[in-house]
């Protein structure tokens, strides 16, 4: 395939992803704005009565269940969430973490006066949210410019990760297999069909509980984290590869097999939808308060897909000038960082959808950018995926000293 079929192919999808976006935003303009001191107060008197009524080894289970629904049935349903969401994704995880401690703390009896605690603290965050999200709705019109801010922020927030993820495995095929470099394209192309068809069906068709969205979502992260460790260990197996690429004779790379490509377009499927359909679902909310400001929301999103090419080619460009070996540990070491985030906040939503028990530890530490959240669960699991890296370091040492051996000889006998 020529690079100007490819630019028409990806042309083509782009206008696609409009084109679903507004017939989204057609479904979405049907709906109120979401009323954040209602909600607040809605929460706020339900969650307290909760408090009240909590006996530990009485009604812990209950009084767990009851503060799931506050989170899924008011909380979500109403869009606040999502709201947040658009335009505070740290806090919207804060919040998510802060609900999923507090029904750790119900379910696990934990005395009276720590989920009293624990619950105060997410009152506060919520009654500031609401305050600050009223004030800034009574002072801003949705002008064009704002509309278009938003939209140019959402996508180049969920798409960044992403296009990390792309430029590396581009640029690992272009130095490897060329010829190859489609099957990104391909897996990309996929991924956004998928997201747009899952949107909507979450609309539309299946109409999915909001413990089915979240587990959905913590099966995809935990799914990415999978193959992204894969293919890190793959990279980084491989970086001893230019030492004796005269001995191949320029062959091209024997790792790059029928299932080695479905693996990198599997995984670059995975880096697009694993925030595509959250971000059509975004777009879907935003465009129900713009009074009408669609050009501005299709510029933001032309905006932030310029601004997320030119990143990519920056990406891409300085990746390929890096010497060989430096190149391929680089590319490990950024899927394994993406692996490891994404371990952490694939259980974070397994633990939202109630799929995983919540073990609530004040003094473990709450790194949002790395996905470390304070609780038992995705410590542990963040744990038992670093256990594997001696060992693998072991045998990719062996593996390397092994390969000089070889290539010595190799050249020995050729002379």
């Amino acid at each position: 395939m020529t690079k100007h079929s490819k630019q028409i192919i990806l042309t083509a999808i782009l206008w696609i992803n409009l084109v679903f976006l507004l017939m989204g935003s057609v479904y979405a303009n049907q709906k109120k704005d979401v009323d954040f001191e209602a909600v607040t107060q809605e929460m706020l008197l339900k969650g307290d009565q909760l408090v009240q009524n909590y006996q530990p080894d009485h009604n812990a289970i209950d009084t767990g269940d009851e503060f799931s629904n506050l989170y899924f049935d008011v909380f979500e349903a109403s869009g606040m969430e999502t709201a947040i969401g658009m335009s505070q994704p740290k806090l919207k995880t804060s919040l998510e973490v802060q609900f999923s401690q507090i029904i750790g703390y119900a379910m696990k009896n934990t005395p009276k006066e720590t989920l009293n605690t624990a619950w105060e603290a997410l009152k506060s965050e919520l009654l500031a949210v609401a305050k600050t999200h009223t004030k800034t709705q009574s002072n801003q019109e949705s002008g064009f410019w704002s509309v278009l801010l938003q939209a140019f922020f959402i996508l180049l927030r969920e798409g960044f990760e992403a296009i990390l993820v792309i430029t590396a495995l581009i640029a690992y095929l272009k130095r490897s297999a060329p010829d190859k470099v489609t099957v990104i394209w391909y897996g990309i192309g996929v991924a956004i069909v998928a997201s747009l068809l899952t949107a909507w069906a979450f609309h539309t068709v299946v109409q999915l509980s909001g413990t089915d969205r979240e587990a959905m979502e913590g099966i995809t992260m935990l799914l990415a984290a999978g193959v992204l460790f894969y293919v890190s260990y793959w990279l980084i197996s491989k970086r001893e590869s230019a030492r004796w690429q005269k001995y191949i004779n320029g062959k091209i790379d024997q790792a790059v097999s029928t299932g080695g490509l479905f693996t990198l377009a599997f995984a670059a499927f995975l880096a697009v939808y694993r925030e595509g359909a959250e971000t059509v679902l975004f777009y879907q909310a935003l465009s129900g308060s713009i009074n009408g400001q669609y050009m501005a929301l299709l510029s933001g999103i032309a905006l932030a897909s310029l601004v997320l090419g030119l990143l990519y080619w920056i990406m891409y460009k300085t990746s390929v000038k890096l010497p060989m070996g430096l190149f391929f540990t680089a590319t490990a070491i950024l899927l394994y960082y993406l692996a490891f985030t994404f371990i952490g906040k694939g259980i974070l939503e397994l633990q939202a959808a109630r799929w995983i028990s919540t073990t609530p530890y004040q003094w473990l530490p709450h790194i949002e950018w790395l996905g470390m959240f304070p609780n038992w669960e995705t410590f542990s699991a963040q744990v038992v995926f670093l256990l594997p890296l001696p060992l693998a370091w072991y045998i990719l040492h062996s593996r390397s000293n092994h390969g000089a051996v070889t290539s010595a000889q190799a050249n020995k006998t050729e002379a």
